[in-house]
């Protein structure tokens, strides 16, 4: 798998021969290559096509749960008792498809109970039906970062999907150090990364052909 390092690197060298004096920051690079990713992402997705692609994936092996109230979980509607667990903190940012966020599985962490995607209005009708006690599986939606289980009682969940933001912080601990963001994978297929290249090289060559204006932090993305 590449990482982002690498990534960043082979994206300078492509720049480098087009034209010697554009110096990028490498979080401008890598902020372009994670725009034309997300749309190509968002393509497969249209084409159903996205989650045969498993190494694009990365599995938070351990989500802490909190117990919350139904209004919080915007199911106030459910007539009947109903338990409703939600992830403690908000999960890191995860990509989006053209039928929602990007998640493969949700599950118990022993991956021996799936839980099934729904929304609250949706999951209030199915509790509300006469046959919801037959009903045996588990559920989950997204919501403003959270993620919420309704009758489910997981101290903690496992979620796989494709985030946005680096999620390395989540998987070490006291014996394994964290890894730097660099070394990080994409989690880009290599099929996909050739277009992506071309956007990406497409806009810093436009980028440098115009004066650039001071950034907020005083360094340019473009240093001449």
């Amino acid at each position: 798998m590449t990482t982002i390092g690498d990534t960043i690197s082979r994206v300078r060298n492509t720049i480098k021969g087009v034209k010697e004096d554009a110096f990028i920051t490498d979080r401008y690079i890598y902020s372009l290559v994670l725009k034309y990713a997300k749309l190509y992402i968002q393509r497969q997705d249209t084409a159903n096509q996205i989650l045969k692609y498993q190494n694009l994936f990365e599995v938070i092996p351990c989500v802490e749960l909190t117990e919350v109230d139904k209004i919080e979980a915007c199911c106030a509607g459910i007539k009947s008792k109903c338990t409703v667990m939600r992830t403690k903190e908000k999960l890191p940012i995860v990509l989006q498809g053209s039928y929602g966020p990007l998640f493969r599985t949700v599950s118990s962490l022993d991956y021996s109970v799936l839980a099934y995607p729904t929304s609250p209005a949706i999951y209030t009708a199915m509790a509300n039906s006469t046959t919801f006690k037959y009903n045996k599986n588990a559920y989950y939606w997204y919501l403003d970062g959270y993620m919420y289980f309704p009758n489910v009682l997981w101290e903690a969940a496992r979620i796989e999907g494709i985030w946005a933001d680096s999620i390395s912080y989540l998987k070490c601990n006291s014996d394994t150090a964290c890894k730097i963001r660099q070394d990080d994978n994409t989690n880009i297929p290599e099929y996909m990364f050739a277009e992506i290249e071309k956007q990406v090289l497409s806009d810093i060559m436009l980028l440098a052909q115009v004066p650039q204006e001071p950034a907020e932090n005083g360094q340019n993305v473009l240093r001449s």
